[in-house]
């Protein structure tokens, strides 16, 4: 009883910290957190060659087990970059146009910065 209370109170003083971000930074970190695998990075790539593919379909491009390619598959949509719509009993996901162009502009801009850089950095 007392472990489950302790994980409550550790992922509550979590939350409130991550609250305290700017939302941009927070959208930019789930990005990034969704662009964290090269798995991912892989479906990514298929759906922008394809525009649209059957779990199964992917599954045979990749080196990896249906389970796996579907909890990645889960990652991806979670973060909002792909959607997945049912056909039957298959599920077929493509790049969600509104969110990729979201994503981009977050990274554009946050890669865009200047570096205020000295004439010696830590050294």
């Amino acid at each position: 009883m007392i472990f489950k209370i302790l994980i409550v109170i550790l992922r509550y003083m979590g939350a409130s910290k991550i609250s305290s971000y700017k939302t941009k930074d927070k959208a930019i970190s789930d990005y990034a957190k969704a662009l964290s695998h090269p798995a991912r990075i892989a479906i990514l790539n298929l759906l922008l060659k394809k525009k649209t593919c059957i779990c199964g379909d992917i599954v045979d491009e990749l080196p990896l087990s249906q389970s796996t390619v579907s909890q990645h598959l889960k990652a991806l949509k979670l973060s909002g970059l792909i959607k997945g719509n049912i056909d039957g009993v298959s599920i077929c996901y493509c790049i969600d146009e509104k969110e990729w162009m979201k994503a981009k502009s977050l990274f554009f801009d946050f890669f865009n910065k200047p570096v205020m850089t000295k004439e010696k950095c830590c050294l």
